[in-house]
């Protein structure tokens, strides 16, 4: 096995990726929407409003004589060659962080050790299994997906569409019955049944009970409507998703979904290792993931607008003009803050970083601002005071009630094990909260 591992949002010389030369010629300079319908799972979907990750980013972009990487991580492969993307705030042999991410936002085990081994096509589709728990629970706040199906009837009270050989083949001589067939709404269809087939696929695995745990009134759902459910029919059911993807924008949860079950029930050795030419992957939104991570830290004083979910827009001028999704609005009126989550370096967070903010802290009548960042190299916290005056008038000073603060969570190196890892994780969290709450009073 070949592999390559490097840091997201990096530079890296295009030398270094001569031993992967069929994964690099497959994704360079191709964007992840490309990616994705070549078979790469994106997580969470490319979607057209998305600001952290938008479609035509890329994975690879070439810059002189360099490639950028993105704000993505995860690992996509090529018959033996495999590009591993890591967290740039992990330090050593491990990607810890990334790790601890997954866990706490997805609730996944520990299994994105992405070192190379026999077992490392198995770690890959595991991730897919641990995906859908929150895919069906995000698909069904929709409500059970209902549609059109044609259902084959034999009786006397016909009202569809007769189905002439069918017809002849059951009710010659003819014994007063009609063979039919009639469009009706129905919640056993094909989405739902695709549904089932990875319930029960899921089921099979060890650890598939506890995982589908997480969603066991979903579960229940789906198992009470889908009636016509039948082990046998897996290949038909697959093949009917393959052919009808759901197209309805109100539904694009469930496309997701759809297409995260197409996987996992595919998911057998040959896709994977027959023909060196598949490319195949998950990658993960790097900048998500720490915004979803810092609001499981800072829910209880924080709203947590989602631009990605189209939840709690706010507006900046009348009319409902100008829509803006602060990441982190502080649920007192009072002595209001507003926080912003940046998957990025403290020396990063710039220009453009401020005027976002402190166009936010103008619209919510705010005092205070927080940058909240992985802090790789222990420094303490940059409070940075808005100025009031005129280089002109040369009366330019500091003014103390107006400000912004550079919070960051510490992330622990020099750890060998993630246990460790995730036990001084713990403690960077609590100095985090401790932090912000003396601010927050």
């Amino acid at each position: 096995m070949k592999q390559l591992r490097v840091k997201d949002n990096s530079l890296v010389k295009k030398e270094d990726f001569s031993e992967i030369m069929s994964v690099t010629k497959k994704v360079a300079d191709k964007t992840l929407e490309q990616l994705e319908r070549e078979g790469i799972f994106v997580f969470p979907e490319v979607i057209n409003d998305a600001e952290d990750m938008v479609k035509d980013q890329m994975i690879l972009r070439s810059v002189n004589d360099s490639y950028l990487t993105s704000n993505v991580m995860g690992f996509i492969g090529i018959g033996d060659e495999r590009l591993v993307i890591e967290s740039r705030f992990s330090t050593g042999g491990n990607d810890f962080l990334f790790q601890y991410l997954l866990e706490k936002v997805l609730d996944f085990p520990n299994v994105v050790n992405m070192e190379v081994d026999a077992n490392q096509d198995d770690k890959l589709f595991s991730l897919l299994l641990f995906l859908f728990p929150y895919y069906l629970k995000t698909a069904m706040r929709k409500g059970v997906f209902k549609t059109y199906i044609r259902n084959p009837y034999n009786d006397a009270n016909a009202k569809g569409v007769i189905d002439i050989s069918r017809h002849i083949k059951k009710n010659i001589p003819f014994t007063g019955k009609i063979a039919y067939s009639q469009r009706e709404y129905s919640y056993d269809n094909y989405i739902l049944e695709l549904i089932r087939h990875t319930i029960e696929h899921i089921k099979r695995k060890p650890y598939g009970n506890k995982l589908l745990s997480q969603v066991k009134d979903e579960v229940k759902q789906v198992i009470e409507v889908t009636q016509d459910y039948e082990p046998y029919d897996r290949r038909k059911i697959i093949n009917d998703n393959k052919k009808n993807v759901v197209r309805h924008a109100f539904f694009r949860e469930y496309r997701a979904l759809q297409q995260l079950c197409i996987l996992i029930l595919q998911n057998q050795k040959h896709q994977i290792g027959y023909g060196n030419r598949r490319i195949y992957g998950i990658l993960f939104d790097g900048a998500w993931l720490w915004e979803e991570y810092m609001n499981m830290l800072v829910d209880d004083i924080f709203y947590h607008p989602m631009n990605k979910a189209k939840q709690g827009v706010q507006h900046l001028f009348a009319g409902n003009r100008g829509k803006i999704y602060p990441d982190f609005i502080s649920k007192k009126d009072v002595n209001r803050i507003i926080a912003d989550a940046k998957y990025k370096p403290v020396e990063n967070i710039g220009n453009k970083d401020y005027l976002q903010l402190l166009a936010y802290m103008f619209r919510f009548d705010a005092k205070q601002g927080f940058y909240f960042y992985p802090e790789a190299e222990q420094a303490d916290d940059l409070k940075m005071c808005v100025n009031k005056g005129s280089t002109y008038e040369k009366n330019v000073s500091p003014r103390e009630d107006v400000f912004v603060t550079k919070h960051g969570l510490k992330i622990p190196n020099e750890v060998k094990e993630y246990e460790d890892f995730a036990v001084k994780m713990k403690e960077s969290e609590e100095a985090f909260r401790k932090d912000l709450l003396e601010c927050c009073v």
